[in-house]
């Protein structure tokens, strides 16, 4: 099971910590879901969650100060933050008091602050704990932003995944990793791709070497992270082999449960594999777009011929 520690999360989210004596270093976050106590904080605690993180907003922060007395809000605290949380976040600029910051501490239940309102700090909590505590392989091959469309470039060792990707780099295109790319499936629908952090920004080019890509060209030639779009498989020529040559209908790949179209691509001497996966990627973005090419053409002959037969 992946885990991120809860500091990763204050510092990703810019929190303030109201409970700076509690170590949040130790405290493991294991769940995507997060939780508003609204219903809890009235004593209602069947089916709670108490690995989730906690966010109280506004509404909950007034019902305990206003609608309780200080010793009705302390017991409805006390028995909430006693269930083993990983923390608590009170969002609108809503501040907790001193009863509230002492049980805290009792319990040991980090408590932090932030000036996003309720629905903002959830929605980007949820986001960045999807990404990761998304679940994640490893695959050999190269992804690159092209025209803003992830291509994870696949193939065997030396077909030229890394010559392909330096020559995109070198027409205004992004790299985001060579050789390895770590693949997170944030959703049903979303597979992202980064590099690992040792062969961040690096290429390994036979008979050259290493070449650090971002030192060589510039920030601008390198990304950290990117949705995969597209995949494309690097293969020999196969005489035998009969290759789609329309595009009729989509070739797909599974990664980590999700389809990815794939489109197979022979490798031949003189073939500019740098042009084909430019064209591959915009001629992807069209489609997305709702124009197919390959569908146009069949119309155009479908219709030919019904004129000739009239």
């Amino acid at each position: 099971m992946k885990t991120v520690t809860l500091d990763k999360l204050v510092e990703a989210m810019q929190l303030k910590n109201m409970t700076p004596e509690l170590d949040t270093s130790g405290t493991k976050i294991t769940l995507t879901e997060i939780n508003r106590p609204g219903l809890q904080l009235s004593g209602y605690y069947d089916f709670f969650v108490a690995e989730r993180v906690q966010i109280i907003g506004y509404v909950e922060h007034s019902y305990l100060v206003n609608h309780l007395s200080r010793e009705e809000k302390i017991q409805a605290y006390e028995q909430f933050v006693s269930k083993n949380i990983p923390c608590v976040i009170f969002t609108t600029q809503v501040v907790p008091d001193e009863d509230m910051l002492e049980l805290a501490r009792k319990h040991k239940v980090p408590t932090f602050t932030t000036e996003r309102t309720t629905s903002s700090c959830m929605a980007a909590i949820i986001r960045w704990l999807g990404i990761q505590l998304a679940p994640c392989i490893s695959i050999h091959g190269v992804l690159v932003d092209v025209y803003g469309e992830g291509v994870l470039i696949m193939g065997e060792s030396g077909i030229g995944k890394s010559e392909a990707a330096l020559e995109l780099i070198k027409r205004g295109h992004r790299l985001v990793s060579d050789d390895v790319v770590e693949i997170s499936r944030v959703s049903d629908n979303e597979l992202v791709g980064t590099a690992p952090d040792i062969t961040r920004h690096f290429i390994e080019l036979r008979g050259i070497g290493i070449i650090d890509v971002k030192t060589l060209f510039g920030v601008e030639c390198v990304k950290d992270s990117q949705q995969i779009d597209l995949v494309i498989k690097l293969e020999e020529w196969d005489r035998d082999r009969e290759y789609d040559r329309l595009g009729l209908e989509e070739e797909y790949t599974e990664i980590l449960g999700n389809k990815v179209i794939c489109h197979s691509l022979p490798i031949r001497p003189g073939r500019n594999l740098a042009v084909i996966v430019e064209s591959a990627a915009v001629n992807h973005r069209q489609k997305k777009m709702g124009y197919n090419a390959a569908k146009e053409l069949y119309k155009r002959v479908q219709a030919n011929l019904a004129k000739k037969r009239d």
